[in-house]
């Protein structure tokens, strides 16, 4: 928990902020994605990050609108609980996105650049 002093209207408050330390699991569904273009995809397009086939595990979802800053794993990487899988930017502040229980990347979801709503999956744990 960090605690500010904010000044408004000339007016001092004292605001407690906690971080987001955990995500709860939503339903898992399967995804199909058509076969990788040779070329590379554009920053933006979701569809490069998509693992081609089914993917099957517990997602990591955007606790909020964004935009990804950062993706930190990739797949097929060992994540234990607590790790940062990714940063989302929202509002100006950046938010690290954790991985709420151990697993192994299944698939990476978003790419650095892209815009994300709330609920979206960002990553896939096995």
């Amino acid at each position: 928990m960090r605690i500010y002093k904010i000044k408004v209207n000339g007016k001092t408050y004292e605001v407690k902020v906690m971080g987001i330390t955990e995500v709860e699991p939503t339903e898992v569904k399967t995804v199909k994605a058509a076969a990788p273009a040779a070329a590379p995809a554009p920053a933006a397009a979701p569809v490069a990050a998509v693992a081609a086939g089914p993917v099957d595990g517990a997602p990591i979802n955007a606790p909020m609108q964004g935009t990804v800053l950062d993706v930190k794993v990739k797949v097929g990487d060992a994540v234990k609980a607590g790790d940062t899988v990714c940063i989302l930017e929202a509002m100006k502040l950046e938010n690290e996105i954790k991985a709420a229980s151990a697993g192994k990347v299944v698939a990476v979801k978003v790419s650095k650049g892209q815009q994300v709503n709330a609920g979206d999956a960002l990553v896939i744990l096995g």
